[in-house]
């Protein structure tokens, strides 16, 4: 029998150790090698590390493991200093931690429970932040792991055996059925077996966001019509979901143990597996030793496909339908709908005003099974959108600015950000797209947009139906709906070319999306690679402004600059037949760019377009800029516009019509 965890009363172990993960690196290593033990109460919150991401627990690579010994083993592989790893091979394992402390945000960018599994399985039962995304939480609560504050922790290291009931009263009580009871599996087995009863819910009628009206509209066991409002816990039905390779192996795994390998869903046709994350990862030389590991994740993958019946994206011939957030609202994300997939980019599909966000394979593995989940219902901020953006600028600069701004002030932080005002009707379904896709940057829950004629037309186009029965099922915020983080009004007309500097980490500032500042304030910024797709930049909005630029580049007579790599990667096939009916396509080939069939390639450090050397420099219209993403050299995230702009000037450039004048 294992120990039970939690216990009614919490106490530091005497044999286990606290691993404080500081701005000075160098103190990491003395705590891990040298045995140096650090105390909460000689240290300020100011010196703790911000911003710890999951590509930083866990790098792409080490994700090409299912199993949790493996995965441990290579725990928070990818925080570097000086180039060289700070964390060894098993370092959080042979060091005896079961505390792990940080500072702000900590788990942010992809929803990859292997971040949070690297720790688990390393020995670590409680972790201390200042804040955490909402993802990253979520994916802790679940395995069954404590978080609390830096309080709790002075006060652990002093002797004190504290009630658990202290690391979960800030939690609505159905977290906390979860926290109390080690996880959401066997929290999900008790209630499966009636040993765990839900309370009704109490909130009375209100004015409700968007999110919380979709949320309302799938209660499980409330009556009809139940209102919902922040922090409310309930069970909830979702319309379907999608995995990758990089999940489906654990989701299989996962339900296989729980349930047995004669398992069946109930519900499998809008559920489905993509083929879309590693089909190039034999480019990256990093990679190439662990292509045995990637050919298991795509084989149990198809078994997986096989077993359930889900709906089979997978590639052909070598080739992707494309990404699963472009090809999921292309083909089958409707209007109102409840979506959740293993992927923090998930939330791209509120473009199609429906309500998507990530989760953890444990947390998909349960949803898929039941047809149900919980949810905690989050809080809203609104962006009133007015005015037009100017020429040279994209949506992708207005999400910057967010970012940079809200973001960078945790206003949108766990919120779900909801778009909407006259602003937003200029802008194309693709252009949306971009500014939910990226909510996940912004540590938010979701970003959703609100339903018009011209998102009708969209789904017209590419799915059909009609237009009356997506009428039907929008979801628009009632008068009076309270946005806890306010409304914040964005003018179009004011934002500028930005883009996302990467930081300086070996100095304590992490590379990330919110390190925002305009084009013409950055200086000469000489480029060697060129960067354009991925999920958030490779729609047909963002291929035309790829067009717009090369079009001119043409004219002027110019090629891609010779110090330049240009890479362009379609999203999907679609976008790819697009292009080609265009004349894009061939454009692009005139002009030097390099061209990429559909995949999510150097985004995640898995295809052409990777940065081999810490001294290049890349451009990249990708959602992340974190170290070591996308290579190790330096990335600045930009708009299509700016990348391609850039591709032949050799630097930096915002677009312009004379700036190949």
């Amino acid at each position: 029998m294992g120990e039970i965890w939690p216990q009614q009363k919490i106490g530091l172990s005497k044999d286990k150790r606290v691993l404080f993960l500081t701005k000075d690196l160098d103190l990491i290593r003395q705590q891990l090698y040298n045995g140096l033990d650090l105390k909460m109460e000689d240290l300020a919150p100011e010196d703790l590390l911000d911003d710890i991401n999951t590509d930083v627990m866990t790098p792409a690579w080490v994700c090409f493991d299912h199993e949790p010994a493996e995965i441990a083993k290579n725990a928070y592989a990818g925080l570097m200093y000086d180039g060289m790893r700070v964390f060894g091979e098993k370092a959080l394992i042979n060091g005896n931690f079961e505390v792990i402390v940080s500072g702000q945000r900590k788990g942010t960018g992809s929803s990859r429970e292997t971040a949070a599994q690297c720790e688990k399985w390393s020995g670590i039962k409680i972790v201390i932040a200042a804040s955490f995304a909402p993802i990253h939480e979520r994916n802790n609560i679940n395995l069954g792991q404590l978080m609390g504050d830096y309080e709790i922790l002075k006060r652990l290291q002093n002797g004190e055996n504290i009630d658990l009931e202290e690391f979960t009263s800030k939690y609505d009580p159905v977290t906390k059925l979860i926290i109390e009871n080690g996880g959401l599996f066997p929290f999900a087995e008790k209630l499966d077996s009636n040993q765990i009863k839900l309370m009704p819910l109490q909130t009375p009628n209100r004015p409700m966001t968007m999110a919380e009206k979709i949320i309302s509209r799938n209660l499980v066991g409330q009556p009809a019509g139940q209102c919902v409002k922040p922090n409310d816990p309930v069970i909830a039905q979702v319309q379907g979901g999608y995995s990758h390779e990089f999940t489906s192996a654990q989701v299989h795994t996962f339900l296989i143990e729980e349930y047995g390998s004669s398992y069946v869903l109930p519900n499998p046709g809008k559920f489905a597996v993509f083929e879309d994350h590693l089909l190039y990862a034999h480019h990256n030389p990093k990679f190439v030793p662990h292509m045995d590991k990637v050919q298991t994740l795509r084989d149990l993958q198809v078994e997986f496909q096989q077993h359930t019946g889900v709906r089979d994206y997978s590639a052909k011939n070598g080739v992707s339908p494309g990404i699963c957030h472009q090809v999921a609202r292309e083909e089958f994300i409707e209007v109102g709908d409840f979506i959740q997939a293993t992927d923090s980019h998930t939330c791209m599909g509120g473009a199609s005003n429906a309500l998507t966000y990530g989760v953890g394979a444990t947390e998909y593995s349960s949803l898929i099974y039941s047809g149900f989940t919980f949810v905690k219902v989050p809080e809203s901020i609104r962006f009133e959108l007015v005015g037009q953006l100017n020429k040279g600028c994209t949506a992708k600069d207005v999400i910057l600015y967010i970012l940079a701004d809200h973001a960078r002030k945790e206003l949108t932080l766990n919120r779900s950000m909801e778009f909407g005002g006259s602003g937003l009707e200029s802008l194309s379904i693709d252009e949306r797209a971009t500014l939910c896709n990226m909510a996940t940057e912004c540590s938010a829950r979701t970003g959703i947009c609100e339903a018009d004629d011209l998102l009708y037309e969209w789904l017209e186009k590419f799915q059909g139906g009609e237009i009356e029965d997506m009428k039907n099922k929008l979801v628009a915020p009632d008068e009076g709906a309270i946005y806890d983080g306010g409304t914040h009004r964005i003018d179009l007309s004011c934002i500028v070319p930005m883009v996302a500097h990467p930081g300086n980490p070996d100095e304590g500032v992490p590379s990330d999306p919110t390190n925002g500042a305009d084009v013409e304030d950055i200086g000469d910024v000489d480029i060697d690679i060129a960067y354009g797709g991925s999920c958030t930049a490779g729609k047909e909005d963002d291929i035309a402004y790829y067009a717009e630029v090369c079009l001119a580049a043409e004219a002027a007579g110019m090629m891609v600059k010779d110090s330049v790599e240009f890479y362009i990667q379609y999203g999907s096939g679609h976008v790819k037949d697009f292009a080609i009916s265009k004349g894009w396509h061939d454009l692009f080939q005139r002009v030097g760019v390099k061209l990429i069939d559909p995949g999510c390639g150097a985004c995640i450090g898995a295809g052409p377009g990777v940065s081999v050397d810490e001294n290049q420099v890349t451009v990249s219209a990708i959602n992340r800029n974190f170290q070591g993403r996308s290579g190790p050299g330096k990335l600045y995230l930009a708009s299509p516009l700016t990348v391609a702009a850039s591709a032949f000037t050799g630097k930096i450039s915002a677009w312009n019509i004379d700036l190949f004048s």
